[in-house]
């Protein structure tokens, strides 16, 4: 099986006659997604890659039964599209889109709270389901279908890990990268609820970095919640304090939360193993099979 998306997914892209949109969709095609709509203000009519677009993201949903949207617009204007997306019935949102104001996160998050659509991001990679859809930048050639979800803040070490495990002959039912902005859509735990309810996912990789709790709190809930097992890696152990490191979201404050070490400590106590290398991730899911 799989989680968030699959092979009947039908994907409208936001701002697909922009360069990103355009090369991207062409990527998503390619891959074999259901690519069936773009929407982008005032290019209603045109067409990008044999694919139809609309002016706005509910005109879509409306003409061609869109159940995802994906986000490749510009940062001052990508709040305002992930919102025009929840105004509709969509399932799933997957903001691409890096340097998203935080000020404009925090107004989605809150509208997030309102609807049952769910957002990945945004500054993240995306979501694949090997063999049947991809939504998002990750490179499909790397991903095999198999028993195993991945959940990443980030999108390099979600292809670090995934390479590792496809050498190992160890396929993917879903791999999800959240993102790495101080507010995004899709958690940890959400992500570990839905693989935990994916009968055909059989062990997860959970990779995360400094900066923030939700590790810790993750550690918490895979305590009390989980019964498959999960292997971790943490980015960051050598950072400074104050300093950010890549993501906008990787900070150590001056008060010491958020450290590599609070984050392993938390997952070792939850059961974790937390390995030292990306390489050595797929060693510990490989021994869990």
């Amino acid at each position: 099986m799989s989680v968030f998306v699959d092979e009947d997914t039908r994907v409208v892209v936001q701002g697909i006659t922009g360069g990103e949109g355009e090369f991207h969709t062409e990527q998503m095609l390619a891959y074999g997604t259901n690519v069936v709509a773009g929407a982008v203000p005032g290019k209603g009519g045109q067409e990008v890659a044999g694919v139809p677009v609309y002016d706005t993201v509910d005109e879509a949903v409306d003409a061609e039964d869109a159940t995802a949207s994906v986000v490749f617009v510009p940062p001052a204007f990508a709040g305002d599209a992930v919102f025009e997306a929840l105004d509709t019935n969509l399932d799933l949102v997957v903001a691409i889109t890096e340097g998203v104001p935080t000020q404009d996160m925090a107004t989605v998050n809150k509208r997030l709270s309102e609807v049952d659509t769910n957002l990945i991001g945004p500054n993240c990679p995306g979501i694949i389901t090997p063999g049947e859809a991809k939504l998002g930048i990750l490179p499909g050639n790397i991903f095999e279908a198999g028993n195993v979800g991945l959940v990443s803040r980030s999108g390099t070490l979600t292809y670090q890990v995934v390479s590792n495990l496809t050498d190992r002959g160890i396929g993917q039912t879903t791999a999800i990268g959240i993102g790495g902005d101080p507010i995004i859509g899709t958690s940890f735990i959400d992500a570990l609820e839905a693989f935990e309810a994916d009968p055909e996912t059989d062990a997860i990789a959970m990779c995360g970095e400094i900066g923030g709790e939700d590790e810790e709190q993750a550690a918490k809930y895979i305590a009390e919640n989980m019964d498959t097992p999960v292997a971790g890696f943490i980015a960051g152990r050598t950072a400074p304090p104050g300093k950010r490191m890549g993501h906008a979201g990787a900070i150590v404050s001056g008060s010491g939360t958020g450290t590599a070490d609070s984050k392993i400590t938390a997952l070792n106590d939850a059961g974790v193993p937390v390995a030292d290398t990306p390489g050595e991730v797929a060693e510990a899911i490989d021994d869990f099979l």
